[in-house]
């Protein structure tokens, strides 16, 4: 997932939140012209938070403010069932006049209890999807597309129990599924089932975020060294249901690279959630290239799938070439 749909995705909570707080206006402003009892109560009730700020911010002139604010609260609460009481005498839901927000837990904020809410890391997934699907070769990733007339001999039964293990781990996702780890040559499809497992998971309405290595670290970098030294990116990665790093060991070989990469995969490894790493590189590659640390939690945690055969895309343009 790329900053745009995470901005978009805030766009689209802000405009939620908006929504919900202009239909509950109207409602409000339909009972004050039909039912001006009600208006009356609301009335009691706008003074009686007035009220409350004048006693918190003056406590000294009454006495004992405790008692002042608990007697305004009860007050509060009985004018609030007033108001729900003649609502329903005339017909309207009690709750008519509260306002409805699509999540009542972040209120359309996006935070609930100081983490990014449920329903922001499901729009983001949902809108992830529906970039997928803007170029057709991508949507073209399902797994009913993935050809085994590419391979040949063992490589072929290889092929294949991958491509039935990775449809089977995808049908039966949970935020609790295993990790997975494809190694092999380019051109061999891991990108492919990669992205049909995200198509497939993002279908059954689980937040999924796909993209290369390179472009998750250099969006965590980006925010880690600017003026504003925010971790949104990091947070999403950490948390997302499913985290798919395709291409990994394209990246520039940094210091913070590296330590990123151990936090991302040790960190979700702790906290129980799954992703699926793709790589050119054999393990020899990896351990060359990385913290050995890396290389040990991949080998004891991750289902390690070795992808086998001859470039499929070289064995097209041969083909192509040909006729």
């Amino acid at each position: 997932m790329d900053s745009s749909i995470f901005d978009k995705a805030q766009s689209i909570m802000t405009n939620r939140r908006a929504r919900a707080e202009s239909e509950n206006e109207m409602r409000i402003a339909e009972i004050n012209s039909k039912l001006p009892q009600i208006r009356e109560v609301n009335d009691v009730l706008i003074n009686t938070g007035r009220d409350l700020i004048r006693i918190i911010s003056e406590g000294n002139k009454y006495g004992d403010v405790n008692a002042k604010i608990e007697q305004l609260r009860q007050y509060n609460l009985g004018a609030q069932e007033m108001s729900k009481k003649l609502l329903e005498q005339n017909g309207y839901p009690a709750d008519y006049l509260d306002v409805h927000y699509s999540c009542p837990f972040c209120r359309d904020t996006g935070y609930f209890d100081g983490r990014f809410c449920e329903c922001f890391k499901k729009l983001c997934g949902k809108l992830s999807t529906d970039e997928l699907n803007k170029n057709a070769k991508l949507a073209l990733s399902s797994f009913d597309t993935f050809s085994l007339s590419y391979y040949k001999g063992d490589d072929y039964f290889t092929m294949n129990n991958i491509l039935e293990f990775t449809r089977q781990y995808a049908e039966t996702f949970t935020p609790d599924s295993g990790s997975i780890f494809m190694f092999g040559p380019t051109g061999l499809g891991k990108t492919h089932l990669s992205l049909a497992a995200a198509n497939r998971i993002l279908e059954k309405g689980y937040s999924v975020i796909y993209d290369s290595a390179i472009n998750i670290l250099r969006k965590i970098e980006k925010e880690h060294f600017s003026r504003e030294h925010n971790s949104d990116m990091i947070d999403l990665v950490i948390e997302t249901d499913l985290l798919i790093l395709d291409d990994l060991g394209t990246e520039y070989e940094t210091a913070f690279y590296n330590a990123t990469i151990y936090n991302i995969i040790n960190t979700r490894l702790n906290s129980g959630k799954p992703t699926i790493i793709s790589t050119n590189l054999d393990f020899g590659g990896i351990k060359q290239r990385y913290d050995e640390r890396v290389v040990s939690r991949i080998v004891a945690a991750y289902t390690c799938l070795e992808f086998k055969g001859d470039d499929i895309r070289l064995q097209i343009k041969t083909n192509n070439l040909s006729k």
